[in-house]
């Protein structure tokens, strides 16, 4: 880390338009003024990070920065077309005011994004975070129409538009999703959006057979009940799978008959409000426990899931995970360092052959040799780098 000249540190201040807010921390006020701190940063070469609510910073490889751009003072709704269904919104602006603003019109960008009181915007796209929802309304990328960023030169750079029907240019937002700040700084989005659910009522089956809630799972999906999300996950002694149903009351209740007739024998019960908050809980988890994110093919994950139930029942085992059936196991693990690389390794070594993946999304007490799987292994002392918020 770099330390700053007390002239270097006013030059910033008059680019960013406002004090540093901390030892080497600065809230430029729009995307102009981003752009004149990033000139400057690579004119003196500084390593620069970009951080909004912190909600992520235990994610992907740390970077050492000379300097902290927050995205503060990049928040607010700039523009929301109610009768377009679309909306654009600074990078710093948190998901749960952005969630508020659109509740006003009963409209909503259909992603349930983790800690929504604190991430923000930028740090969202940044680390291309997305939850359950996506299996109804796809990920994030399909959700972004346009952004604004600021590249590592301080160029400002626009890819997309405000409207939901738009062919022109390269689709560089799906480009900047996902890629952890290391093309840009996001400063701003815009997004198409959903109606809110009329109605919703949700179920949770148990079983000691993972395959056979895997079958329940397949068969809503393949017989187009009207899911709005969907997940899968081991408890103490079974597991368990739980459905949320949205629509108007009389297919809400046809497809309620029809996902009892597909449950059979498998007892099914009103799913706890919280069921829906576990991924969230695994994703906060803090301590010495590792988080992972495995990439599968749906066919595998029932099988996958069955068989990390077995390795938490060793005694110093405690793996607690979540199944997202488009292919994607979120679970933390709190196990000895060894026993927790020999199961990432494993998993790796099995999934490789379909195409699968083990991303290690917060280290723990793993040792460096763990790749994380984010593309932030290196970088030019340059370069800017996103933090997620």
């Amino acid at each position: 880390m770099r330390a700053l000249t007390d002239t270097l540190r006013n030059e910033l201040e008059q680019a960013a338009g406002a004090p540093f807010a901390g030892p080497d921390t600065i809230a430029p006020l729009s995307t102009d003024h981003v752009s004149a701190v990033m000139k400057i940063a690579a004119r003196e070469q500084l390593i620069v990070r970009t951080q909004g609510g912190a909600t992520k910073l235990g994610w992907s490889n740390p970077v050492d920065a000379d300097i902290t751009i927050s995205t503060a003072n990049l928040a607010g709704i700039r523009e929301h077309i109610w009768q377009d269904l679309t909306c654009t919104v600074g990078a710093g602006t948190t998901w749960a005011v952005l969630e508020e603003h659109l509740a006003e019109h009963h409209q909503r960008v259909a992603l349930d994004a983790f800690a929504p009181q604190s991430a923000t915007v930028g740090g969202i796209l940044a680390t291309n975070d997305s939850g359950l929802l996506r299996l109804k309304y796809g990920s994030l990328r399909d959700l972004v129409l346009g952004v604004t960023i600021v590249l590592a030169d301080g160029t400002i750079a626009r890819s997309g538009g405000k409207v939901v029907k738009n062919v022109a240019g390269y689709d560089l937002p799906k480009l900047l999703i996902g890629s952890f700040g290391t093309l840009g700084i996001i400063t701003e989005a815009s997004f198409r959006l959903h109606p809110q659910p009329i109605n919703a009522a949700s179920f949770t089956l148990r079983s000691h057979d993972a395959l056979a809630l895997a079958d329940v799972m397949k068969a809503a999906l393949a017989q187009q009940l009207a899911v709005e999300r969907m997940q899968m996950r081991n408890e103490s002694t079974a597991f368990a799978l739980d459905i949320e149903l949205a629509s108007n009351d009389s297919v809400l209740a046809e497809h309620t008959q029809r996902l009892l007739a597909l449950a059979g024998d498998i007892a099914m019960e009103p799913a706890a409000p919280q069921v829906w908050q576990i991924r969230d809980e695994i994703l906060a988890t803090r301590g010495e426990a590792s988080i992972l994110k495995i990439t599968a093919l749906p066919a595998k994950l029932a099988a996958i899931l069955a068989g990390l139930a077995q390795l938490a029942q060793q005694p110093d085992h405690s793996i607690r995970a979540v199944v997202d059936p488009v292919g994607i196991i979120t679970l933390v693990c709190e196990a000895p360092p060894e026993t927790t690389v020999a199961i990432v390794e494993d998993l790796r070594a099995r999934l490789r052959s379909s195409g699968g993946n083990v991303v290690v999304v917060r280290r723990g007490w793993l040792p460096e040799l763990i790749d994380t799987g984010h593309r932030a292994a290196s970088h030019r002392r340059h370069a800017c780098r996103q933090k997620r918020v």
